[in-house]
């Protein structure tokens, strides 16, 4: 077996560090390049108070999944604050090219020893999982408060239509997904299959499922009031039941639709657009709208991440 020199081993690590922190950098210059967007327009609707009140939704919802990371963790090791924020920033970052964050398995998993493998994909599946039944949840909430919302009128019907339509095609992907499950539920991925997940779930601490979950909720509503508060920016004529429903059914839809983190503003923007131009809100609006959610809620963590990234040692074990 070749055995790689300690020095030549640093140098692939920094060369690593340094190419995950370049192309970030990378997707969000491109992304600006090609968005032509109207920043004298952008101006006119944001002042100083509401970039501070959208950055203080952006420092909420990354502290409540701090804080669910470091509790998740507490399951066999206490971390700090900090420490759980380097790892959740850095592996945002180092996940950002991977479709549904599924590179931010393996990325909390270098900040552990070899043997504790299993309890990172293990936990982290606890985590990503709770914040998709809360978003699953709340999503067909929402449809239920947009039906209820809208009179039979000839255009109201079409948009029913189209919604029960699409929510029919999503339980029925959900169903096959679940017998999917089922039937490779023995399937083992790096030592762990869905049965044996379903068996540790049952076993995981009662009150380490209930603080996840209040954290989860907590997060949701975070960043769905951020939402609600750029709409009300921009001046979009919609109740709040109305709106909320909506951004509900949105995020509901942008989670079970498979993407990399940089594409997620494509993803959201155009399930956005499809949703609320029901109510005769101008597109403009709401793709800058998706935008500035995409710069508060992932650019800047990103960034912030970019630093750990390349402050980062690998677990000696």
């Amino acid at each position: 077996m070749i055995t790689i020199p300690d020095k030549a081993k640093q140098f692939l690590l920094l060369i690593l560090k340094l190419l995950i922190v370049c192309t970030a950098f990378y997707y969000i210059f491109s992304h600006f390049q090609n968005k032509k967007t109207d920043w004298n327009t952008l101006i006119s609707y944001l002042d100083f108070t509401s970039i501070i009140i959208l950055l203080l939704f952006s420092i909420s919802n990354w502290t409540l999944e701090i804080l669910k990371w470091q509790n998740l963790i507490s399951y066999f090791k206490t971390i700090s604050f900090l420490e759980s924020t380097k790892q959740s920033l850095g592996s945002l970052t180092a996940s950002i090219f991977t479709p549904n964050r599924i590179g931010e398995y393996g990325a909390k998993m270098l900040y552990y020893p070899k043997e504790n493998a299993k309890k990172i994909m293990f936990l982290n599946f606890i985590s990503n999982g709770s914040q998709m039944v809360i978003t699953c949840f709340f999503g067909l909430f929402g449809f239920l408060i947009y039906s209820l919302n809208f009179t039979l009128t000839k255009s109201s019907f079409w948009i029913n239509f189209n919604l029960n339509n699409t929510l029919l095609a999503f339980l029925g992907v959900l169903t096959f997904l679940f017998i999917l499950f089922y039937i490779f539920r023995k399937k083992e991925f790096y030592g762990l299959s869905v049965q044996k997940l379903f068996t540790k779930t049952k076993e995981f601490p009662k009150q380490l499922w209930i603080t996840n979950f209040q954290l989860s909720i907590m997060r949701y509503f975070v960043f769905s009031h951020q939402f609600y508060f750029l709409l009300i920016i921009f001046n979009c004529n919609i109740s709040y039941s109305l709106a909320l429903a909506t951004i509900f059914i949105m995020y509901l839809f942008a989670s079970i639709i498979p993407s990399i983190q940089f594409m997620d503003i494509a993803i959201k923007g155009s399930v956005a657009l499809f949703l609320f131009n029901n109510f005769n809100i101008e597109s403009w609006k709401i793709v800058i709208i998706t935008s500035l959610m995409w710069i508060f809620n992932l650019v800047i963590p990103v960034l912030i991440g970019s630093y750990f990234v390349l402050q980062f040692k690998p677990q000696k074990t």
